[in-house]
C-alpha cells in the first residue's frame, strides 16, 4: 500500500501508483462510441484499490476503481478555466477520478458526501494544486453535490 496523503482528518492509500490515460475517437468507431469518448475522455489504466480512513469518525472505506473506468475529468465550467484551470489539467486527473467514483458509488464512502469532498480536496493538494485553489474547488464541488441531492 502506498500512503498517498495523511493529515489529522483523513488518510488515503492506493495499492499502486495511479495511471490514467486519454481516450481518442477513432475513425472505425461508431457514432455512439465517439460520443462516449467525447463525454468521458479519461481512462483508468490499471485497477486501483483505494483505502480511505476518516479519522474524525474512525471509519475505514475500501473500494476498487476498475481498469478502463472512464470519467470526464474535473467538471469545471469553461468560463472558470482561466481562473481555476481546464478540466484536462494533469493535476486534476487523479483527484477527479477518485471523486467521480465516489459520486457515482455513494456507498463506497458510506453515503458521506462531506467526506468525499474532503478526500477530493486532499487529493488536489497532494497533486500540487495550491491550498486556496483546492479550497475553492472543494467548496464548489461540495455545494454542487448538495444541489444535486446528495444530502
Amino acid at each position: 500500500m502506498i500512503e498517498w496523503y495523511k493529515d489529522k482528518e483523513l488518510s488515503i492509500f492506493f495499492d499502486n501508483k495511479p495511471s490514467v490515460g486519454m481516450r481518442y475517437a477513432l475513425p472505425s468507431m461508431s457514432d455512439a462510441e465517439k460520443k462516449a469518448v467525447s463525454q468521458y475522455p479519461f481512462e483508468n489504466k490499471h485497477a486501483l484499490k483505494v483505502t480511505l480512513f476518516d479519522h474524525l469518525k474512525t471509519k475505514k472505506y475500501e473500494f476498487t476503481i476498475p481498469k478502463c473506468y472512464c470519467w470526464d475529468g474535473a467538471t469545471i465550467p469553461r468560463f472558470f478555466w482561466r481562473l481555476i484551470g481546464a478540466k484536462t489539467s494533469a493535476e486534476f486527473l487523479i483527484p477527479s477520478m477518485v471523486h467521480d467514483w465516489m459520486c457515482v458509488y455513494h456507498n463506497s464512502v458510506g453515503y458521506d458526501r462531506n467526506f468525499s469532498s474532503r478526500v477530493f480536496r486532499a487529493l488536489l493538494v497532494e497533486a500540487g494544486v495550491g491550498k486556496f485553489k483546492a479550497q475553492v474547488m472543494y467548496l464548489a464541488v461540495d455545494n454542487f453535490q448538495r444541489f444535486c441531492g446528495w444530502g
